[in-house]
C-alpha cells in the first residue's frame, strides 16, 4: 500500500501492485482532478467516515457485460406495466446527497462526504459523471450515478426509497444506454447486482478493457 502525497496527483499503476484487500493506497486528496485520474486508470476510492481515504483496485473485478443482463420475470412486468419513470441528470446532486444518507449492511457511515460530493459534482458538469432517477407518482424513489470513462460506465452508488427502484433503474439504463458501453464496472460484489448478470473477472482484464476503451488517455 502506498501513502499519497496530497500535493501530487499520482497513483501506483495498479497493474503492477498486488493487493489482496484490492487496497492500493491511502491519503491524498479528493480534488475532481485527482478522482478523474484514479478513474482512468483503473482506481475508485472507499472509506469510512474519519478514516483516511483509501484507493481501491479490487483483484477480481466485478462487472456486468451488458449484453449478460438478466431482467426476471417480475421485474419485467414492472418494467412493461411502467411502475416507474426514469430521467437521467435531472438532479444530479440530489440523487448523491440521497446515496449519502442511504444505510446500508454492515456499514455505519457513508463514504460519501461534503467534500466527495463537491468533486463529484463537478466531474457532473464537465460531462464526466451522470445520474440516473427514479421517480414514483412524481416523487424520487431511486437512482445512482457513475463515472463515464470512455465506453466504460463506473457505477458508484445507488439508492432506493421503495422496492425494486434501484433495481428497475439500472435496468432501464443498461437496456436504453448499454450499446454504448463495452461494460459496467460494478466495483464490489452484491448479490443485488449478481441477479441482473454481473459477475468477476479478473483485475488485468479488467484494466486492458478499461484501457483499450479509454479515450481520454
Amino acid at each position: 500500500m502506498i501513502l499519497l502525497n496530497p500535493d501530487e496527483i499520482s497513483f501506483p499503476d495498479p497493474v503492477y501492485m498486488e493487493s489482496e484487500s484490492g487496497i492500493i493506497a491511502i491519503g491524498g486528496d479528493l480534488s475532481p482532478e485527482r478522482l478523474h485520474f484514479a478513474y482512468q486508470i483503473g482506481i475508485f476510492p472507499w472509506f469510512n467516515p474519519g478514516e483516511e481515504i483509501l484507493w481501491w483496485c479490487p483483484d477480481p473485478r466485478f462487472v456486468l457485460f451488458p449484453n449478460d443482463l438478466k431482467v426476471s420475470k417480475s421485474m419485467r412486468k414492472i418494467l412493461r406495466d411502467e411502475v416507474f419513470t426514469f430521467t437521467e441528470n435531472t438532479c444530479f446532486r440530489k440523487v448523491l446527497e440521497e446515496c449519502a444518507h442511504t444505510l446500508r449492511k454492515d456499514q455505519d457511515g457513508t463514504w460519501l462526504s461534503e467534500v466527495l460530493i463537491e468533486s463529484v459534482v463537478n466531474l457532473y458538469e464537465k460531462g464526466i459523471a451522470k445520474s440516473i432517477e427514479v421517480w414514483q407518482n412524481e416523487e424520487l424513489v431511486g437512482g445512482f450515478y457513475g463515472i463515464q470513462i470512455g465506453n466504460v460506465f463506473c457505477g458508484e452508488s445507488m439508492f432506493a426509497k421503495v422496492s425494486n427502484a434501484s433495481k428497475a433503474g439500472f435496468i432501464h439504463f443498461v437496456q436504453s444506454q448499454g450499446e454504448h458501453f463495452e461494460l459496467i464496472d460494478c466495483q464490489i460484489h452484491s448479490e443485488h447486482l449478481e441477479s441482473l448478470g454481473a459477475t468477476m473477472i479478473p483485475k488485468s482484464e479488467y484494466l486492458k478493457i478499461l484501457k483499450n476503451n479509454n479515450h481520454e488517455s
